[in-house]
């Protein structure tokens, strides 16, 4: 029998540089990856046309709370209030949200009007 010299141990491979991508590639697809549901908040913005008619519906919405013509209400009675002044659910209704007011507590005001039936919601600085 031939013999080209004495048995080398066989050599383990390195995982390292495997294991090393394999986390980029995880930390990667975290990244580039959608968490939570994303949704279009439908809203006309001030100065796009139409016309105004009926009484005020202003809501100011502030840190401290919800106004509807200058009187403070809760945001649950919101739609309740609004109802009588509303001829049609498509009428204007104008949204301003006060400089410190953080942007979930506007959209808890516009999804509460959306679903009492309003449709035509105006944000205006």
């Amino acid at each position: 029998m031939i013999r080209f010299g004495t048995d080398r141990a066989r050599r383990k491979p390195n995982l390292t540089p495997m294991i090393d991508v394999v986390f980029l590639l995880l930390i990667f697809f975290m990244l580039a990856s959608r968490f939570g549901i994303e949704r279009a908040v439908p809203v006309t913005a001030a100065g796009a046309g139409g016309t105004y008619s009926g009484p005020p519906r202003l809501v100011d919405v502030a840190p401290g709370g919800v106004s509807l013509n200058g009187v403070q209400l809760e945001v649950e009675a919101l739609a309740a209030t609004l109802a009588p002044l509303m001829a049609r659910p498509d009428d204007a209704i104008i949204l301003r949200a006060r400089s410190t007011a953080d942007l979930q507590k506007l959209l808890a005001v516009m999804d509460q009007l959306s679903a009492a039936g309003f449709t035509r919601l105006v944000l205006v600085e």
